[in-house]
């Protein structure tokens, strides 16, 4: 497959893929936020995980907020992720209790409020929670396009990637290329 089809394709399949989470009521999206936290929690544990990040939901992203607020109760330390100030494509990742601060980033997307007293180094997180607008069954991920969540990946191969997502984003085969970095696991909420 070409640079030119692929990159058309996955362009295709984003378009398509925001189309479908976004068409899910707040019902479904409230049923598939809690139908993963039995299998998320299991994984956790199996990790023995302590500092593990998250994301905010944006734009009919699964949410893991329930999930967020279970592991808090259990005393575990969860990070967001914040647009690096002075690297461009870079994240960091800052502590989230429930006194957090937060503000709209250059995409619109809720983030932390800087303060670098409650930065993680990478090397310190065992687990990402990603966001993700497609996935395969083989742990592919296809993201906004932006290149945060694998950059981050590279620079930190051994944090245990799982991907969050709704059932219907998932497909058999996803296009991939060079620089993207699969999931180690992949949750998929239902809303039966």
């Amino acid at each position: 497959m070409s640079f030119s089809s692929t990159t058309d394709l996955r362009s295709q399949l984003r378009q398509s893929m925001k189309v479908k989470r976004q068409s899910l009521t707040d019902v479904q999206q409230a049923k598939a936020a809690q139908s993963i936290i039995p299998e998320a929690i299991s994984l956790i544990q199996s990790y023995n995980a302590s500092n593990i990040a998250f994301y905010l939901p944006f734009k009919g992203e699964i949410s893991p907020k329930p999930l967020m607020d279970i592991l808090l109760t259990q005393h575990k330390n969860l990070y967001l992720p914040l647009l690096h100030p002075f690297t461009s494509g870079q994240l960091l990742f800052i502590n989230y209790n429930s006194k957090t601060e937060f503000k709209l980033n250059r995409f619109g997307i809720q983030e932390p409020v800087l303060d670098v007293r409650n930065i993680i180094p990478l090397c310190q997180l065992e687990m990402i929670f990603t966001p993700l607008v497609a996935c395969d069954k083989k742990g592919n991920r296809l993201g906004m396009g932006g290149g945060f969540y694998d950059r981050t990946f590279a620079q930190a191969p051994n944090i245990i990637r799982v991907g969050l997502a709704h059932q219907c984003q998932q497909i058999e085969i996803l296009p991939t290329e060079s620089w993207d970095m699969p999931l180690d696991h992949i949750i998929l909420g239902t809303i039966k």
